[in-house]
């Protein structure tokens, strides 16, 4: 077997990477986002989507070029622990997983809420909590038997959720009325931005699937194919769901913000659409859960071994199975935890808001790498530096319309997280 420097299997492709990529962004958020959007934007919902798509391409070419040069396990966080050092590392690799393990949480409550829909029993409290313990940690055995194995689950439940939400606009489109999608009014920036903070929660994840380029094969090449190959494919989709929602459901569309694409579905198919896309919906939800139990514990494994977190264990890989097994011990019982704690509203602009910063991290590596790195194997975003800037400025436009109180609680988290690394760090000097 080809084992990289870590003791990890290099066994993924770029199928594999770009499936892991868009099975962790096309979650749960599409299936209700249309109706969110359009209640802001109406008929100018397109503007938010190629904003929000013109944020995630300038980007995934930051992306792109950091990832085919550092080509370990942690992704964003071993780009900027790279680039910066342990303290921008450190607060990388716990904001990251924060943010991820909180929306994994509220996305299984919402997975628990839409099977309690069907069957009120599944709504009693132990019975969540039964439901999380056998959910997360049947995600966690699975993927500490191998990355192979986790991959094929990935792949699987990739290829359903992307196939209903094809088919589904494929059918819907001979139904689209086109003066439900004449554009009245150009919003203004302001009102994309704030828009965008939501629906950005739809187009993040791509962050979380190369987490795995440690054990991606010839990753200097397969991680930008992957990269460009899933997002330009994600938008075009995204971008198809928005219209062939306004144009077939109008302004009834705003009505069923709770699952608009099930009501689509029930305007093409009859009931038995509405069933269909529900069960998508929530393969949607469990695809998305999976992913990130297979991605994130390469991040807790990789800042373990660079001894910026200060848990050795988590470092460990399985003598058989050569995975990073105590890391994904470790990630599935928080996700657990928090899943069992519930929770659900402000979820989506916390985790955007953090995200945004992480990728704010890995523009400004570009701008550092390529002064520390004479690699010319690697990909290079094109026109020098005008790509990472104008990535840094965008990003510090959209977090500019977070209200005051979420611009504070992520101050105080930068604070609080800073406090305890200078703690840690004074322990370890004087041990």
């Amino acid at each position: 077997m080809n084992h990289t420097q870590e003791d990890l299997k290099r066994e993924v492709d770029v199928v594999g990477l770009g499936a892991n990529i868009i099975n962790i962004v096309v979650g749960g958020g599409i299936f209700a986002l249309p109706a969110v959007v359009a209640a802001q934007l109406g008929t100018a919902s397109i503007f938010a989507y190629l904003f929000c798509g013109l944020l995630v391409a300038l980007v995934m070419f930051c992306f792109a070029e950091v990832g085919s040069k550092v080509t370990v396990s942690g992704g964003a966080y071993a780009y900027i622990h790279t680039a910066f050092g342990p303290y921008a590392g450190f607060l990388t690799s716990v904001m990251f997983v924060l943010s991820t393990i909180s929306a994994d949480a509220a996305v299984a409550n919402a997975l628990m809420a839409m099977v309690g829909s069907v069957n009120p029993w599944f709504q009693t409290a132990w019975v969540k909590v039964l439901f999380f313990a056998l959910f997360f940690a049947g995600l966690g055995a699975i993927n500490v038997r191998g990355i192979k194995q986790g991959m094929n689950l990935v792949k699987l439940l990739t290829i359903i959720k992307i196939t209903s939400l094809l088919v589904l606009v494929a059918c819907a489109t001979g139904s689209v009325n086109t003066t439900y999608l004449a554009i009245e009014e150009i919003p203004s920036l302001g009102t994309i931005g704030k828009v965008c903070l939501v629906l950005f929660f739809a187009f993040q994840g791509a962050e979380t699937g190369l987490s795995i380029s440690g054990e991606v094969k010839k990753a200097n090449k397969t991680i930008p194919k992957a990269i460009f190959l899933s997002i330009t494919g994600i938008l075009v989709l995204y971008i198809a769901i928005q219209t062939v929602s306004m144009g077939v459901l109008g302004s009834d569309l705003l009505l069923h913000k709770e699952n608009p694409l099930g009501q689509l579905a029930n305007q093409v198919f009859g009931p038995v659409g509405l069933s269909i896309m529900t069960a998508a919906a929530a393969i949607s939800m469990f695809g998305i859960v999976t992913g990130e139990v297979l991605s994130m514990p390469r991040i807790l494994y990789r800042a373990a071994k660079d001894q910026v977190l200060p848990i050795p264990q988590l470092a460990s890989t399985h003598p058989l199975f050569k995975t990073p097994y105590v890391a994904i011990i470790t990630y599935a019982s928080l996700g657990f935890l928090f899943a069992s704690l519930g929770g659900f509203e402000q979820l989506a602009i916390f985790s955007s808001a953090t995200i945004l910063l992480v990728y704010l991290g890995v523009s400004l590596s570009v701008i550092k790498l390529r002064k520390m790195v004479s690699d010319t194997k690697g990909f290079k975003a094109p026109g020098g530096l005008l790509i990472p800037i104008l990535a840094v400025a965008t990003i510090v436009w959209v977090l500019s319309n977070l209200t005051k109180d979420e611009f504070i609680a992520i101050v105080a988290l930068v604070l609080g997280l800073t406090i305890l690394y200078l703690i840690k760090k004074k322990v370890s000097k004087n041990k």
